[in-house]
C-alpha cells in the first residue's frame, strides 16, 4: 500500500532518515520500533507530508505522493496522530469529532445565510456519526465533556476517533501508549484491532511498549540511525544481532532475559 524508497531527510549535516526503504502491506498493523533518535517520527512526518524529504520517493497504491501536503494526503485517506494529542480543549469530545470532515456546508458565509436547512441536516448527520464513533470507542460517556479536561489516554482515543470521521485508509500512530495507563492502553489496542479487522484500516504504529507491539503488530520493522535494520515478527526481531547491538546491549533480548531470570 505504501512503498518508501531510499528516503533521506537531513537537517543541516545530520541525517535523521538515511536511505530508509520499506513497504507497508495493505490491511496490516505494522510496528515501527527502534532506539530514541532512530528516525521513526521523522520518517512518519515525511510520509505524512509534515516534512519535505531531502531525497527519495513515497508511493501509495502505485501513485507518487512524495512531498504532498497533509491536506492532500488527508483526502487520499492517509492520516497520522501525534505523540502529544492535539485536541480543541474548549470544545466537547463530540464537537471535536464533528469538526473533522472537510468541506462542510457551514464553512462559508454564503451558506450560513442561504443554506441553513442544509447545514442543520448536515450537523445532525455529523452528530450521529460522532456519537457512533464515541460508542465504538467505549467513551460515549465523555461526549459532552470538554476535550481539554479528559485524561491523556482518553485524548488518544479521541484522536483515533477522528480517523473514523472520514474515510481513513491508512493511519500512522505515533507512540499511542505514551503516558497511558494499562487499562486505557488495552482499550486503545482493542479499538485498533477492531478497526483493522472490521473496517479494513491499515495501521503503522510507533511504540516502545513491546507487549503492545506483540499483541497488535505483524510485521515489525526496526530502525536505527535513520536506516531500516530488520523486519519480521517480533520474535525474529528480538533474536536479530543487529537489533540487539542497536539497543547497546539493553535492548529487547536482554529485557526478555531479565524478565525470565
Amino acid at each position: 500500500m505504501i512503498v518508501v524508497e531510499n528516503l533521506v531527510k537531513t537537517f543541516g549535516g545530520f541525517h535523521a532518515v538515511d536511505g530508509a526503504s520499506l513497504t507497508i502491506r495493505e490491511g496490516s498493523i505494522t510496528g515501527l520500533i527502534g532506539p530514541n533518535g532512530a528516525g521513526k517520527t521523522t520518517l512518519f512526518n515525511v510520509i505524512a507530508g509534515v516534512l519535505q524529504p531531502t531525497s527519495g520517493r513515497v508511493t501509495m497504491q502505485g501513485q507518487d505522493i512524495t512531498g504532498l501536503p497533509p491536506h492532500d494526503l488527508f483526502h487520499r485517506g492517509l492520516l497520522r496522530t501525534f505523540q502529544i494529542a492535539h485536541e480543541f480543549p474548549s470544545m466537547t469530545c463530540r464537537e471535536n469529532l464533528m469538526m473533522v470532515p472537510a468541506g462542510q456546508t457551514g464553512e462559508t458565509l454564503w451558506n450560513t445565510w442561504f443554506g441553513r436547512k442544509r447545514i442543520a441536516n448536515e450537523e445532525r448527520a455529523l452528530r450521529a456519526k460522532a456519537d457512533e464513533v464515541l460508542d465504538f470507542l467505549t467513551v460515549s460517556h465523555l461526549a459532552d465533556h470538554k476535550a481539554g479536561q479528559i485524561s491523556g489516554g482518553q485524548k488518544k482515543l479521541l484522536e483515533l476517533g477522528r480517523t473514523m470521521m472520514v474515510d481513513a485508509r491508512i493511519v500512522f500512530l505515533d507512540e499511542v501508549g505514551a503516558g497511558v495507563n494499562r487499562t486505557l492502553l488495552n482499550t486503545i489496542g482493542d479499538a485498533i484491532l477492531r478497526l483493522n479487522q472490521e473496517r479494513g484500516y491499515t495501521f503503522v504504529v510507533i511504540e516502545h511498549d513491546m507487549d503492545f507491539i506483540e499483541r497488535l503488530c505483524d510485521p515489525v520493522i526496526c530502525m536505527a540511525e535513520g536506516r531500516v535494520l530488520a523486519e519480521g515478527t517480533l520474535a525474529e526481531i528480538k533474536a536479530n544481532e543487529q537489533v540487539i547491538e542497536a539497543y547497546l546491549g539493553t535492548g529487547l533480548k536482554n529485557k526478555d532475559q531479565v524478565a525470565t531470570a
